[in-house]
């Protein structure tokens, strides 16, 4: 595969999110939210699955042999996915939102398998600030951060003691980095990462085995490589406009997958909404599973 991005499968979400490689199925999964669809795509026959989801899910982390997925009103679980057999999800814990029409968005597992996820307002141009950071674990459900608009980019340094987080409203669009307690789950000591990336807004991100932040700028059709002191060394084009988050896999975890969003007045023949895997030069760490 070359450095450039190739489109894989045929798919269009209206928004790819969460992209996870599962190197036990050597398959990559994600979530088109408001498609509410999971997918799921195998580099070595090219075969795609996809499974109809109740609700939204903003995002998806593995759990045992299924999956964790943070929904409209809380998180669920759901068992192994079988091609041709429906995905069922069960509550785990219900969240009560701070303002209506909110729903998950970004989030992944800490390295001791914690689960944090952000909330949203879905209709980004009120610009509420109703937002919060939670963290699922064994104890339950609880509030990490609050004040966020469209919680994004949250990834962690591969020692798990440094956690990055993005605010991806054009009227914020930074990155902050925070100590994070691998013991506690608790982020302390925010500071500003990125002010503003040089197009774009920061959407979601991953992070290399020497701790690079790669983060994907909306709008911009671009996904940048910051090293872990803030300097930007990288730069990789996408051929559609609305990156959304990208992750590291493949047999060696040196694919970089790409996912995107379809805006309503998208042309007929554009890859806006396509997915995407490109070779930048850099390995991933493998995500955690949750252990909650």
């Amino acid at each position: 595969m070359p450095a450039s991005a190739e489109r894989i499968g045929s798919m269009l979400c209206g928004v790819g999110e969460s992209p996870v490689w599962r190197s036990a199925d050597q398959a990559f999964y994600w979530t088109d939210i408001p498609g509410k669809t999971l997918w799921r795509w195998s580099p070595a026959g090219g075969a795609a699955a996809q499974w109809a989801l109740p609700q939204m899910a903003g995002c998806i982390a593995m759990r045992g042999a299924g999956w964790l997925l943070a929904m409209e009103d809380g998180l669920y679980a759901c068992g192994a996915l079988q091609a041709g057999a429906p995905c069922s999800p069960a509550l785990l814990a219900a969240v009560g939102h701070a303002a209506p029409g909110m729903r998950f968005n970004d989030g992944r597992c800490d390295r001791q398998g914690r689960f944090l996820a952000g909330t949203m307002v879905t209709d980004m141009s009120l610009a509420l600030p109703a937002g919060r950071l939670y963290r699922h674990d064994a104890s339950g459900v609880s509030v990490l951060l609050d004040d966020l608009i469209v919680p994004n980019g949250l990834a962690f340094s591969p020692d798990g003691r440094t956690m990055y987080l993005s605010d991806s409203h054009p009227s914020r669009s930074s990155v902050w980095a925070f100590d994070y307690d691998p013991d506690t789950g608790i982020p302390r000591n925010r500071r500003l990462f990125i002010a503003a990336l040089p197009a774009g807004r920061p959407d979601g991100a991953a992070v290399d085995t020497d701790g690079g932040y790669w983060i994907c700028g909306n709008d911009a059709g671009r996904i940048y490589r910051y090293a872990p002191d803030g300097r930007l060394d990288r730069t990789l084009e996408v051929p559609a406009a609305k990156v959304a988050m990208c992750a590291f896999g493949g047999a060696g975890m040196d694919t970089l997958f790409v996912t995107s969003i379809r805006p309503a007045h998208a042309a007929p023949g554009a890859l806006d909404g396509a997915v995407f895997a490109l070779r930048p030069g850099a390995q991933g760490l493998e995500e955690a599973a949750s252990a909650g």
